[in-house]
């Protein structure tokens, strides 16, 4: 595809087809990665022709980053929905632990964190859309479960967006970081947000 900076790039056409071709890239991007994907697998997955997938995306970055965004929202909603935030930190923090890092050292999300660090330098647009869809939206999610422990007097703090930042780097040590570089460092992940979750409630929990 045309390599069109996703800068100054014009809006994406959207028409008929457009989820057809979203969900068609989904698949292949989860299979191949960003840089293994080509157009003809994408067209040939979505049931498109090349010019109908060129319409509407005419660089494979801004592709991406549409479906990177759709992903990565769709998992936040999936995992807001199972959580239920009447419960106590002590239960709740280790799903939210859990949910992050499974995804985070998923294929996928390798994949899209890769793709947002190696490209944002030249393409500005795709990293500041995979920080509003992927940190921001984690802080975000987890700052409204903080607030709702803190309404219950369960937490207690001053800046709560802090530490919803504070809580995903913890729950993060190690296993993203051996994801990433491709280390094969043993890691228990289990004990990691275990350990995450005691210091975060020795920081912020309500003694009772």
């Amino acid at each position: 595809m045309e390599q069109v900076s996703a800068v100054n790039s014009p809006a994406i056409k959207k028409g008929r087809k457009f989820d057809q071709v979203v969900e068609g890239a989904t698949k292949v991007f989860l299979r191949d990665g960003f840089e293994g994907a080509s157009v003809d697998d994408i067209a040939r997955e979505a049931g498109v022709s090349k010019a109908t997938l060129y319409s509407y995306f005419p660089d494979k970055r801004i592709l991406f980053v549409e479906v990177a965004t759709h992903e990565m929202r769709r998992q936040a909603d999936i995992g807001a929905a199972s959580l239920d935030t009447s419960r106590p930190p002590e239960e709740v923090l280790p799903l939210i632990g859990h949910k992050l890092v499974e995804y985070m050292t998923s294929p996928f999300g390798q994949a899209i964190f890769r793709t947002a660090v190696a490209e944002s330098s030249r393409f500005p647009e795709i990293g500041k859309k995979f920080y509003e869809c992927g940190p921001m939206q984690v802080r975000e999610r987890i700052s409204d479960y903080l607030r709702s422990a803190i309404e219950r007097n369960e937490l207690k703090i001053n800046d709560i967006e802090l530490a919803a930042e504070q809580f995903a780097e913890l729950c993060k040590v190690r296993s993203v970081t051996c994801c990433t570089f491709h280390n094969d460092e043993s890691y228990d992940t289990d004990h990691i947000i275990a350990a995450a979750v005691e210091m975060f409630m020795a920081r912020y929990g309500v003694k009772k």
